[in-house]
């Protein structure tokens, strides 16, 4: 049951990227809040595009989700995941990749970057959430 949970929440966390965290960032390059826009197919350090490259650490998180808000209940889950998706994915970003990529940490603590950090994060808390409740629903069906 655990490892189906966990299994899940890759799935999940995978899928709520192109879905809800890429659509948050498109929302906010479109209102000119966000430098950077949706999907982005550049290169990164190991060669893999960067929408790749999310959906993949999506999914890592979307472990980590699962097992720290798996016995959240109610509405409770759905504002557990999203304050997760802000925290703490934003926070590693901020101060760890930033910097192993040779940039400042926070990337310099720009107004835009630490809201689109937030919100782009919070989405995609969020929409992991929702896809658990989904797929929790149809497993049931089954």
């Amino acid at each position: 049951m655990r490892n189906r949970l966990l299994l899940w929440g890759f799935v999940a966390g995978a899928l709520a990227v192109p879905f809800f965290h890429q659509t948050m960032l498109a929302l906010l390059y479109a209102a000119h809040l966000s430098p950077r826009g949706p999907f982005s197919m550049q290169a990164t350090g190991p060669g893999v595009p960067a929408f790749i490259s999310l959906i993949f650490w999506g999914g890592v998180w979307g472990i980590a989700l699962a097992a720290a808000t798996g016995r959240v209940a109610g509405s409770g889950f759905f504002a557990a995941s999203m304050l997760f998706g802000a925290i703490f994915p934003t926070l590693v970003a901020w101060l760890v990749v930033l910097p192993l990529k040779g940039q400042p940490i926070g990337g310099g603590w720009k107004p835009a970057g630490i809201a689109t950090g937030l919100l782009v994060n919070a989405a995609w808390g969020l929409g992991t959430a929702v896809l658990l409740r989904l797929f929790a629903r149809q497993r049931a069906l089954a």
